[in-house]
């Protein structure tokens, strides 16, 4: 009896035992397999793929948005017509009367004479001072090699106001003359009405010999427009050595310049003379000779 209680222990314990044993994976969720690096390496490379992706389109988005910014910005600011109005807002009856006075040079101790900051009068004599070139080339039979004959007049007229403009400025600039760019783009664009007046006057009115005509207007007309331009800068300038120079340099570069296109532009102009002058001389030889004969053949 003790036996058989002893084997049915011994079995109850065999039994409980292997319970013990198979009961954790009975219970349990089967082991993941190991599946290497094949599905491990898959998703890396598709994470990179999309943060690539990502970041191509956040950098085109951000490029995109900051020319498209840059681009409406420059727009505004250079497009805006608003910026140039002040400098061509001025009345037709102002711009007469700066184009009269700008041939009337006013001295004073100090700097009472206004200069002004519009840039519609002086425009308009540089474009008037284009056209007037461009007759007297016409006229004259003038050639360019290289170019054309509007584009050699533009050049010449805008290259002197701005160049001429700009080396005033740096002399003015070192003279400490109280003079902005502006104000001197201004100062010598008027200061063309002279070239206006003594190009057209030379142009119609042309001796063929000699040059003292052009010479006397150019004296005049030239002289009263740089004694203008003294009269602005002498007040605004420390020092008479300043005076002295920045006054120098503005008048020498002014006539310089009306010299320039007398010579370059009208000496075809003295050959027709030439030509004119001696078929009306032939011409008057002819008359005289019929004159002459027609008396003999009365006799």
């Amino acid at each position: 009896m003790t036996e058989g209680a002893a084997v049915i222990d011994m079995n109850d314990v065999d039994l409980s035992a292997s319970d013990d044993k198979t009961t954790p994976f009975s219970h349990s969720d089967p082991p993941a397999r190991d599946t290497g690096g094949f599905l491990g390496g898959s998703n890396s490379s598709s994470n990179t793929g999309d943060f690539q992706q990502t970041m191509s389109d956040t950098m085109t988005r951000f490029m995109w948005e900051t020319g498209k910014t840059q681009a409406t910005k420059a727009w505004s600011i250079y497009g805006n017509i608003d910026l140039l109005r002040p400098y061509f807002d001025v009345e037709p009856k102002n711009v007469i009367r700066r184009i009269v006075n700008s041939l009337v040079p006013k001295f004073s101790v100090s700097s009472s004479t206004k200069v002004v900051n519009e840039l519609y009068g002086p425009t308009m004599l540089v474009l008037t001072l284009i056209a007037l070139l461009l007759y007297e080339m016409k006229s004259s039979g003038h050639t360019v090699k290289e170019g054309t004959l509007i584009g050699t007049a533009f050049g010449t007229c805008f290259g002197y106001w701005i160049g001429c403009g700009t080396l005033v400025w740096l002399v003015a600039y070192l003279c400490n003359t109280h003079l902005s760019y502006l104000q001197i783009i201004s100062m010598l664009g008027y200061s063309l009405t002279s070239h206006c007046l003594v190009v057209l006057v030379s142009t119609l009115v042309h001796t063929s010999h000699d040059h003292m005509f052009f010479y006397l207007i150019w004296t005049v007309l030239g002289g009263l427009s740089s004694l203008r331009m003294v009269s602005i800068l002498f007040p605004r300038t420390h020092g008479p050595s300043q005076k002295l120079i920045i006054s120098g340099v503005a008048s020498f570069l002014h006539l310089m310049f009306l010299l320039y296109l007398h010579f370059a532009y009208h000496q075809v102009v003295e050959e027709l003379d030439d030509l004119v002058q001696d078929s009306i001389a032939a011409h008057k030889d002819s008359l005289s000779s019929a004159t002459f004969k027609s008396k003999i053949s009365k006799v």
